[in-house]
């Protein structure tokens, strides 16, 4: 079945450049504008879309305000495309909940890479239950849980947090992160794995301040725990 992409971007000639080349790969491809069409075209499409990749600077509702609308309902994957390159842009545009950031100018292939890397990861051979003291991951559902309430993650703090309990007890390098959640064909910074550890952190970590996932020193990132508990559905 054919993965469903919302395009949102007020450049028409980059619309009628990206729309036939991702048809090529066998995507189906929603368009929109401005933000506003695009907030209401996800709305009624919601269920259909597999991914977003939404422009930043667009008319009637900036990318960054459909990003936060998105976030509020959903934890679909969307990958944010602009011409700002600075730091405190990606930032921003990560900490909204953003699951990539791509700057223009950019080659077709590398959007590519990066849309295969994202949904290569939303599929599951088996739905499993992942348990850790109180925190919980169901693969079916998709649902995080800390101390019986909900957790929402973007998919990228989703595969990360999924990675370190498929790997439990486990000290895992931030290369071997990288590799498996961003993919082999990421080009970004390595520090980006120390970003996403600590927006997991503040979502999942509770008031005793005992964090789950320790830091190894010159190393990466652990997630350990004695009763660790597994079970497949």
């Amino acid at each position: 079945m054919k993965k469903t992409i919302l395009l949102v971007e007020d450049e028409e000639s980059l619309i009628a450049y990206l729309q036939p080349e991702l048809e090529f790969e066998d995507y189906q491809v929603l368009t929109a504008t401005d933000g506003e069409m695009g907030w209401k075209l996800y709305q009624k499409q919601e269920n259909q879309i597999d991914l977003v990749i939404l422009d930043w600077m667009i008319a009637k509702l900036d990318g960054l305000e459909v990003l936060r609308r998105i976030r509020k309902q959903s934890d679909k994957p969307v990958i944010m495309l602009t011409a700002r390159d600075y730091v405190g842009d990606k930032v921003a545009g990560l900490d909204s909940g953003a699951d990539d950031y791509i700057t223009k100018p950019f080659e077709i292939e590398e959007l590519l890479a990066r849309i295969r890397v994202i949904l290569r990861h939303e599929k599951e051979s088996t739905a499993t239950v992942y348990q850790v003291k109180d925190l919980i991951l169901d693969t079916k559902s998709r649902q995080v849980k800390r101390n019986n309430k909900v957790v929402q993650l973007t998919q990228r703090e989703y595969e990360l947090l999924l990675f370190l309990l498929k790997n439990i007890n486990e000290t895992l390098s931030r290369d071997e992160l990288l590799n498996a959640v961003w993919g082999v064909d990421f080009d970004g910074q390595p520090n980006i794995v120390d970003v996403y550890v600590r927006y997991l952190r503040h979502k999942i970590d509770t008031d005793d301040n005992v964090s789950i996932i320790k830091a190894v020193r010159g190393i990466g990132y652990t997630l350990r725990d004695d009763n660790y508990e597994t079970g497949e559905k």
